[in-house]
Parts: structure tokens; sequence; C-alpha cells
């Protein structure tokens, strides 16, 4: 790492052990050796659940379409767009736990579901919109005898798994 930034091994050591307040230029520069931007390198992943009432939704009105921006995350890596088809007599749907720093975007069709990481799950109906960490224990369960789901997961590019093997 000191040999791609172009750091001393000491200041990498102290910035890790948080001995050390880098400035924005020793950011930058650590930032380029790991290829990430400096947004990257000090943001926190999203690992907090995030819910959109869909009864407190804002459409904005474009002219050609009204559009509800549902979230935004930074950053490059794989994107895999799924609908689940979930139904209450087969129980919650628990799909392996992720790399760091997965997401999980969902927007609830059709029906009511829980859904979110264990021990932390919402219920959410038609219109609604939950983002959660996806690299712990999770789970989809529909509520009603049938729901769907539109989920979005998106993986960073460093993961060693693609988002499409997510489910």
């Amino acid at each position: 790492m000191a040999e791609r930034s172009g750091l001393s091994k000491q200041t990498i050591v102290d910035i890790e052990a948080g001995r050390a307040n880098p400035t924005i230029e020793t950011l930058e520069t650590l930032s380029e050796g790991l290829g990430v931007s400096v947004r990257a390198l000090v943001s926190e992943m999203g690992n907090e659940v995030m819910f959109q009432s869909g009864e407190l939704v804002h459409w904005q009105e474009l002219g050609y379409a009204a559009v509800r921006s549902l979230d935004q995350v930074y950053g490059s890596g794989y994107v895999y767009n799924a609908v689940l088809r979930l139904e209450a007599a087969r129980g919650a749907a628990r799909p392996r736990s992720g790399a760091r720093g997965v997401l999980r975007h969902c927007y609830v069709l059709e029906g009511r579901v829980e859904l979110g990481p264990e021990g932390r799950t919402i219920e959410a109906g038609e219109r609604d919109f939950v983002r959660f960490p996806g690299e712990g224990a999770h789970l989809f369960r529909a509520i009603t005898p049938q729901a769907l789901v539109f989920v979005v997961t998106t993986t960073p590019q460093a993961s060693t798994r693609s988002a499409a093997s997510s489910f």
C-alpha cells in the first residue's frame, strides 16, 4: 500500500491505528493508491435501514413523467435487479449474506412483507421502499398470502462475489 500510494509505511500504520489526523491531500493520495474515491474512503457504507412510506410519497413532475426517487448510493460496483414472488405458506426467504457493503433496495409492488436484517425487520406494504444492508443475516417474508417485491442489490466492485449470486 505504501508503495502504491507513495506514503510512508508509518503514515499508513498511524492512520489505520487512529493515531494520525491526515490532511485532505494525504487522503487523496491514499484513495488513489486504493483505487477508490475519497468519499468512499471516509464515508460509512449503507449500514442503516431506510424506510419510505408509500403514503408519504413525493413525486417530482418533470413534464414528461412524474418521478419518485427511491434512493441514491455512491461509487461503482455490481447492480442486480430482481422481483421476488413471496408466498406466506413457504415461510421466510433467507438469502445468503453478502460481502461488506452489499445493500438491498426494496420496493413493494404487491401485498405486505416483513423484510430487513434479522432482529431489525420492517413491515412494509404496496408502494413502500426499504433499504438495508445485505451483509448479515436478513429475510424476506410475505405477510399476505402472496407478495411481490422489486429488489435492487448493489455490491461494491471490490467484492469477490457478484450481486447476481445473491439470491
